[in-house]
């Protein structure tokens, strides 16, 4: 009579171990728009980290015997009005763009979930004054907020990311507060207040960390808009200064003035903000489709 071999025991709740490969082939398969936009944050984030190697001349070096050049072998994407190369200068502007995209987009979300999450776990009055306020900053729209606060703060990186993270709290602190109204009925929340857990551990060790989903997809959709409303204020003179070479500027400078003349100038930084937005719109998109149970296989 045949022996079976015996079977290996397996811890309970336990689960096969599922490699980072198969779920990303697995994220391409189902959603590739979301993947596109992936990549090209990637390679955004790749052009960010080595700037120095990728460039091809000092992004801030102008050379007065060769303004308004067209594309050509020695510059890839043409020059400027001063003489300065192009290419290098959109190089050095995507981590201009992504520092203070990524920067701001996680001090208003980090900030914004926090107040969700207290508002939504305590609830009653002050629930009610925190929404009301809420309500009053984004009655705003996140450019016209982010231009005053940036009029107020003055021209520089880190008033920048400020100026653009005020207007994200409310939003961060809206899609953490609905999520916590649900999570707080769970049982094992009041499992946990009938063992008497303190309130804010609570809030911070059971609930928080099940609103990781929405916190991830909500980053990623407001890093297009950071990312846009950062050019936008650096076209209008309030965003990154000089010598800081920023997508913004660059469109500020030439836009008005060399559109006609050498139209390179306008287009490639403006290809940069449109690829740069549309990416992370697409991944945030994909995102929440994916991580969101009401919206999976849609």
């Amino acid at each position: 009579m045949a022996v079976r071999p015996a079977a290996i025991a397996v811890p309970a709740g336990a689960r096969p171990s599922t490699g980072a490969w198969t779920v990303v082939a697995r994220f391409v398969r189902k959603k590739p728009l979301g993947a596109a936009g992936g990549a090209l944050m990637l390679v955004m984030l790749i052009t960010a980290l080595f700037a120095e190697v990728l460039q091809t001349h000092d992004p801030i070096a102008t050379n007065a015997a060769y303004t308004l050049g067209r594309p050509n072998l020695a510059h890839l994407l043409g020059t400027d009005h001063l003489g300065r190369d192009i290419y290098s200068r959109i190089v050095h502007g995507a981590r201009v763009s992504l520092v203070v995209g990524v920067a701001s987009t996680v001090l208003g979300s980090v900030l914004g979930g926090i107040i969700g999450l207290l508002s939504g776990y305590i609830g009653g009055t002050t629930d009610l004054v925190t929404q009301r306020v809420l309500d009053i900053l984004q009655g705003l729209p996140l450019l016209v907020l982010a231009l005053v606060m940036s009029a107020a703060l003055g021209p520089s990186v880190q008033n920048v990311v400020i100026a653009i993270s005020i207007p994200i709290i409310p939003r961060a602190a809206r899609v953490i507060r609905s999520s916590v109204l649900s999570i707080r009925e769970m049982q094992y929340v009041e499992a946990a207040r009938s063992l008497g857990v303190q309130h804010l551990r609570i809030a911070f060790r059971h609930i928080l960390p099940n609103t990781i989903g929405p916190f991830i997809v909500l980053c990623t959709a407001q890093l297009g808009s950071a990312i846009l409303v950062e050019a936008t204020l650096s076209y209008l003179g309030l965003g990154v200064p000089e010598p800081y070479p920023s997508w913004g500027r660059m469109l500020s400078v030439s836009a008005a003035e060399y559109a006609q003349k050498a139209p390179h100038l306008v287009l490639f930084p403006g290809i940069a903000i449109s690829l740069a937005v549309f990416a992370s719109n697409l991944l945030g998109d994909a995102l929440r489709d994916t991580l969101d149970p009401r919206l999976r296989g849609s």
